[in-house]
């Protein structure tokens, strides 16, 4: 079927899963093992689907959240272990390998960290008190962002919302240690005791760096940064598209913030032609360099040793790690022990040398026909957003044609990266510290190479192993890593009413971003346009606003309710995923003669569909990361990732007899697409 934008191909059949008694029977067993089957799923269908595992499983004291995910990730981590230790243990690598045993056994090796200590940042920390005025401090900014530290402002390399076949320099605002500007501005005992402990923090990693006075200088730290969040734009409101696109030319740049010295920091960052770039906040800037032109220079020095230490705090010393944990993690999140060191060795890898680890990851755990089995059915889920189209009165039909073919102009990314990034140029030594910095600088100077230049779309921007997927809007591409089409998610042996339950949905939520409160504003070809009708966007816009209400009246903590604005469009996604994953498997039931047997008993194959979606957010998490997220996520907690979607959804109230009036059947609902 073809109706504008990129050929679909027409899918062939998936395997139907199990294929004897006893496979069956295994499945139902993981399916049962999971459910609650004494709660009623139209009072609560999340403890219905996951109540059994929520009281079975304990979170993990190193862990401050802890689900299907992560135990999909453990899994994942095990493979990876295994790949980095065979690699350090080898005594004849080939190149990819050896980088893979450098990296991860430096890691490992705690005494050598702790002999080696921070004498690999030493010289940026001279850089740092060398720099007396604003020209010096802009100089360094650029050396520190090299490395992962982001004061006052970030650099990022993405398209141009306008061309987005071409790469320009996107700068946004940052500068902050604590999560969100709210943490530095809320009111109240709670907050001003969480404040205290920060500049506690604070001091303690600048008195590690040797800094004399480092009470004093800590408490300046966190007011400077009180003023930055002060003029921070609110993450729910930042999020607009058209709000961040702001073109800026490097004239109109330093008209923007005089005192600042652009020409010093494009130098450092190694592109002294870039002339354009796209401001993200322009009044965070200006405010920003307005900020920290005031500021004294110690402070200024201070404020720059800091975040050079907080941007590296997890891979420096135990005396900076372990305090790094003691307030981020601990006192933050309520996560009772530190991860262990083979854990956070293997994200570091992953974050340094990650195609190099994901190619010998795709070699064991992705075989041939999973992405195959992965195209079809997203070609399905296409085919089920396609059907619905027209069912959508709400839509006129030149937007619905458009939209018709901005979906098969998607371009579906599986499994792994057709070409693998080259790691040769890394060097790489026994301190681990200092490779983390290589791997670090490695990736900036591949990004600073890539400002003005036409747009890679085979690049990906999750390493293979990640279990996880993302639509980018820009490219208007679907990105599924192997990471993740993996059980309880996707199986070959699974029925297809797992799978649709499962990673079909994950395939219908990141399809319909393309069509969220942000996503449905760039065309089929990535570019930021309105290429809605007028009537369709004011009709759009009423029902975003119907999830949002509904979204910002659920309660996480007493007293802690998630932000609806903030979270609209994964909650957007999450309505149209469900709806799509239960209309393909519907159109797949169908080609199969529309009578495909039950699978895991005491469920019909709709039922099972819902209760493998449900069951894929299985969670728990500490109260005091619940907060956090609360602030800071853009995505809901589980259980309303679970409830919100299927309350709203005919469909579901049919499968399971949920009568008007019931938890999971309202009398007012919400439908987008």
């Amino acid at each position: 079927m073809s109706m504008g934008g990129a050929c679909k191909t027409t899918p062939v059949t998936p395997p139907a899963g199990p294929t004897t008694s006893e496979e069956t029977k295994a499945v139902g067993e993981v399916v049962h093992a999971v459910m609650d089957e004494d709660a009623d799923p139209c009072t609560d269908f999340y403890r219905y689907a996951c109540g059994q595992w929520l009281d079975e499983t304990t979170m993990p004291s190193d862990q401050p959240r802890y689900g299907r995910f992560n135990e999909l990730r453990e899994q994942n981590e095990a493979t990876l272990r295994g790949i980095l230790d065979e690699a350090v243990a080898a005594t004849d690598p080939e190149p990819a390998q050896a980088q893979l045993g450098t990296f991860y056994g430096s890691c490992l090796d705690e005494q050598g960290a702790e002999t080696n200590g921070i004498a690999a940042i030493e010289p940026l920390l001279a850089r740092i008190d060398e720099a007396k005025s604003l020209d010096d401090m802009m100089v360094v900014i650029a050396e520190l962002q090299q490395y992962g530290a982001r004061p006052l402002f970030n650099l990022d390399v993405d398209a141009d919302y306008d061309n987005p076949d071409i790469n320009v320099t996107h700068l946004g605002q940052s500068g902050l240690g604590m999560p969100d500007r709210n943490y530095y501005l809320e009111e109240g005992e709670a907050p001003e005791a969480l404040r205290k402990a920060y500049a506690e923090h604070v001091a303690t990693v600048l008195a590690g760096l040797g800094d004399e006075d480092a009470a004093r200088l800590a408490e300046s730290i966190v007011a400077l940064e009180t003023e930055l969040a002060k003029v921070s734009i609110p993450r729910d409101q930042i999020r607009d598209p058209d709000k961040r696109r702001n073109k800026t030319t490097l004239k109109a740049l330093k008209a923007m913030t005089p005192k600042l010295s652009w020409d010093g920091y494009l130098a450092a960052v190694g592109r002294p032609d870039v002339k354009d770039f796209n401001v993200v906040a322009p009044s965070y800037m200006k405010a920003m360099a307005g900020i920290i032109a005031d500021a004294k220079p110690p402070v200024r020095r201070a404020y720059l040793r800091w975040h050079l230490a907080h941007g590296l705090a997890e891979q420096m010393p135990p005396a900076f790690s372990t305090a790094h944990y003691e307030f981020f993690d601990k006192r933050l999140r309520g996560q009772a022990e530190p991860a262990p060191r083979w854990r956070t060795c293997i994200k570091a890898t992953d974050r340094a040398l990650g195609e190099n680890l994901g190619r010998k990851f795709v070699e064991q755990r992705f075989a041939g026909q999973n992405r195959q089995v992965a195209n079809d059915m997203i070609a399905q889920i296409e085919e089920a957003f396609a059907a619905g189209l027209p069912g959508l009165e709400w839509m006129d039909d030149p937007t619905r044609q458009r939209a018709l073919e901005k979906m098969h102009a998607v371009v579906n990314k599986i499994g792994h990266p057709e070409q693998w990034r080259d790691y040769s140029s890394m060097e790489l030594g026994t301190d681990h510290l200092a490779n983390v910095m290589a791997g670090r600088r490695f990736e900036w100077q591949r990004q600073a190479k890539e400002i003005g230049e036409a747009v890679d779309q085979q690049q990906w921007h999750m390493t293979p192993s990640t279990v996880n997927a993302y639509y980018n809007p820009s490219s208007n591409e679907m990105v599924f890593p192997a990471g993740i089409l993996q059980p309880p998610f996707f199986s070959a042996d699974y029925p297809m009413a797992m799978n649709f339950g499962g990673i079909g949905m994950v395939m219908g939520h990141e399809l319909t971003h393309g069509f969220d409160d942000n996503g449905r504003k760039f065309d089929g070809d990535g570019r930021l346009t309105e290429w809605w009708g007028a009537d369709a966007v004011t009709r759009f816009e009423e029902r975003a606003a119907c999830v949002e209400e509904l979204y910002s009246g659920y309660e996480v903590q007493p007293g802690v309710n998630l932000n609806g604005k903030l979270t609209l469009g994964e909650n957007i996604a999450d309505f149209g995923g469900i709806r799509q994953a239960f209309g393909a498997y519907q159109s797949w039931a169908d080609s199969q003669g529309g009578n495909v047997p039950q699978v895991v008993e005491g469920l019909t194959n709709e039922q099972l569909l819902f209760v493998s979606f449900g069951q894929i957010w299985c969670s728990h998490a500490t109260p005091e990361v619940e907060r956090v997220l609360a602030t800071t996520d853009s995505h809901s907690h589980p259980r309303y990732r679970v409830n919100g979607p299927l309350s709203n959804y005919p469909e579901f109230w049919e499968a399971f007899s949920c009568e008007e009036g019931t938890p999971m059947h309202p009398a007012n609902v919400c439908q987008v697409w």
